[in-house]
């Protein structure tokens, strides 16, 4: 009788999460449509007015300060406050952080600033799950549903469902999968990435066609790879952390320091690169994948320089993401280094993209397999190698403040 009781009661759960999977898959992927198309939109006039919009960055990041700081309330912790309901130190997601968060990231795109955006899908899908969660469901339940609706939002916003759903399990606690939510993120992450998809916003994908033999010395030079690469998400993580304390320090209130900052950043993003450097970097991206009359796009210092403004645009406190500016990041970065190994250029910038990210967030699965849904499968092994050598740098340090890292690995 006690069995039966209980089948019932796990088919009854099953129900509830595949229902509300589903439905939290298309709210999330229409909201991602909705926030990815306007922000492709905003830096295609951002790029045709630059000169226009750059000089007001400061007064739009003060503006950013007084919105949050006046009506935001707990919204404005962003990624924090998802930590900290993951580990239950917080019960609530106010629902108000989605327009709040959506808006910031506007209108930093629309001014200059260098952010990303997956912070805002992932943030947004945990907002509707985390609205959408269902009582009596057990005391893991609040958990489940804050990581499907993570998953969603990444995978809405990229349309890389299987990157989604482990980098969702995996980002809360470095080291430990949330195995319970798979179920019912891996539903939510792929009805938004067909939701999102469906609905016309693009994705990145750009196919690979050189191949590695895993020779002796081919392997040495992916694992040098993996250190290069882990160490630069380190220092993004590193030098965002150190810039944030130092902000706060030397100008105590929010105010005055973004629009000092800001101010400074709108001079030296013209001055540096005429606009190069603003926005999400998806130009630096796009040219590591092409050349011009045989010759590279990229330079050897566009990595560096699009590091150092994206981590003073979002310490300064500017909204938006990390993850695509990663990306740009490694992807230059791997072409600058690919001539000094003797690999192929487009293959290195493949890895870069995806093991920057790795090691800036301290997440391994969820890379790997954002590299093979942008670059192909059968590049697996590298991604692999790569990612696990970078991932085991420095654990505990990573762009997400709120982050933990499992016994096993302190």
């Amino acid at each position: 009788m006690r069995t039966r009781v209980a089948e019932m009661a796990m088919s009854k759960r099953t129900l509830v999460y595949t229902l509300d999977a589903l439905i939290i898959g298309v709210i999330v992927g229409v909201i991602d449509t909705l926030f990815g198309r306007v922000l492709i939109g905003i830096g295609e006039v951002r790029t045709d007015y630059l000169l226009y919009l750059l000089p007001f960055l400061a007064l739009a990041g003060i503006l950013i300060t007084y919105l949050n700081r006046t009506y935001g309330g707990k919204s404005q912790k962003g990624m924090e406050l998802l930590f900290e309901v993951g580990e239950g130190k917080e019960k609530d997601i106010p629902k108000r952080l989605i327009p709040f968060t959506i808006l910031s990231t506007w209108m930093t795109h629309l001014f200059g600033g260098s952010a990303g955006r997956e912070g805002v899908a992932v943030q947004l899908g945990g907002t509707v799950a985390h609205a959408l969660r269902r009582e009596g469901l057990g005391s893991d339940a609040s958990r489940i549903y804050l990581v499907t609706g993570m998953a969603a939002g990444f995978g809405g916003l990229f349309q890389t469902p299987l990157a989604a759903i482990f980098f969702a399990m995996e980002v809360l606690v470095v080291g430990r999968l949330e195995w319970r939510a798979l179920y019912p993120a891996t539903i939510a992450a792929f009805v938004a990435s067909w939701t999102s998809h469906t609905l016309g916003l693009e994705k990145f994908t750009q196919v690979i066609s050189d191949n590695l033999s895993l020779s002796p010395l081919v392997v040495l030079q992916l694992l040098v790879l993996g250190v290069i690469f882990g160490l630069t998400g380190k220092l993004f993580a590193y030098l965002l952390g150190q810039l944030k304390t130092s902000f706060a320090k030397t100008f105590a209130n929010p105010y005055v320091r973004i629009g000092v900052v800001g101010l400074g950043l709108s001079i030296l993003l013209y001055l540096i690169g005429t606009g190069r450097y603003t926005g999400l970097g998806t130009n630096l991206i796009s040219q590591s994948f092409a050349e011009a009359d045989g010759n590279s796009l990229i330079t050897g210092t566009d990595w560096i320089l699009k590091l150092l403004f994206t981590v003073t645009t979002i310490a300064s406190g500017y909204k938006g993401g990390e993850v695509t500016p990663l990306f740009s990041i490694g992807a230059s970065l791997g072409v600058w280094l690919a001539p000094f190994f003797g690999l192929p250029v487009y293959l290195v910038a493949a890895l870069g993209y995806a093991v920057v990210f790795a090691g800036a967030t301290s997440t391994t699965i969820g890379p790997i397999l954002i590299g093979c849904e942008v670059f192909g499968f059968q590049h697996w092994p590298a991604f692999l190698l790569v990612c696990l050598v970078a991932t085991r740098l420095f654990p505990a340090l990573s762009i997400y403040g709120g982050q933990k890292v499992a016994k096993k690995l302190q």
